[in-house]
């Protein structure tokens, strides 16, 4: 199935509410370090690989640790230390960090923007869903949690990315940093203990000159979509899931959205 392509600004513009397509990001200062360098990362939200660094907050996370050398290990900082990773003594090979945030709340006070928000990320016909279930389309809130990754080199790079255990998750086929990825980065979509086929996964490509492109694409029947991808450039991959939940108070969630994405770099 051949991409479909969407430029930043239109697609920004298309959704004109600032809320609706915000995602949250794992950016390292560098996606290759050298052996003795200290791996740092911002944690980020906003749009279009732009976005504001959070700070370091134990409270907003359930999960943050580095992958690396086979061994997993929390990432510990000072309250609000930006940026919220900043690790040392990191082995030669691959390293993973992973991110999952807490759950937070919003709620959207007209129906046509909660409808675009789940047209632009493919979520499947949420009218029905909503009238089925009984719901009213006035001042839907929703919890959102994220579930984040991102591949770091650190000296040779070698290694192999690996499922986590989360909820949702992207796992990376290939090293981006010592395999051939020139016909494409083959990455696989997990959700609910599943493969996701034929499922949206949006691209997010950032040249040297810092100019984004957007590209939707979809999985294939086991669940693995193949990016395309060029040397020089950064990634972000990015992938929705809606579950629907009972309130557990009056205003309460009655969904919960859950984000699988995955920042990676190709060198040049």
């Amino acid at each position: 199935m051949k991409p479909i392509f969407l430029i930043a600004t239109i697609a920004a513009l298309s959704f004109a509410d600032k809320g609706i397509a915000h995602e949250f990001w794992i950016d390292p200062s560098d996606f290759t370090v050298e052996v003795g360098t200290a791996l740092q990362a911002d944690l980020r939200v906003g749009e279009e690989l732009s976005g504001s660094a959070m700070i370091y907050l134990p409270r907003n996370y359930d999960l943050f640790t580095v992958v690396n050398g086979g061994q997993t290990r929390e990432v510990e900082g000072r309250l609000g230390d930006i940026p919220a990773l900043n690790m040392e003594a990191l082995e030669d090979g691959l390293a993973v960090i992973v991110h999952q945030t807490t759950a937070n709340q919003l709620t959207w006070t007209t129906w046509e923007r909660f409808l675009n928000f789940a047209i632009h990320k493919d979520l499947g016909d949420v009218t029905a869903m909503h009238v089925d279930r009984g719901l009213s389309q006035e001042d839907v809130t929703e919890d959102y949690i994220r579930y984040a990754k991102s591949l770091v080199a650190v000296g040779e790079g070698a290694g192999e990315d690996t499922r986590v255990g989360m909820l949702t998750e992207l796992v990376a086929m290939a090293n981006p940093y010592t395999d051939d990825v020139s016909g494409g980065m083959p990455l696989q979509l997990w959700y609910n203990g599943e493969v996701q086929p034929d499922y949206q996964v949006e691209l997010f490509a950032e040249d040297a000159a810092g100019e984004v492109t957007i590209t939707l694409h979809r999985t294939n029947e086991d669940g693995v979509v193949m990016l395309p991808v060029e040397p020089g450039f950064t990634y972000m991959a990015d992938s929705v899931f809606l579950e629907a939940v009972e309130p557990a108070a009056e205003g309460g969630a009655s969904w919960v959205t859950h984000w699988a994405n995955m920042t990676f770099a190709v060198p040049e």
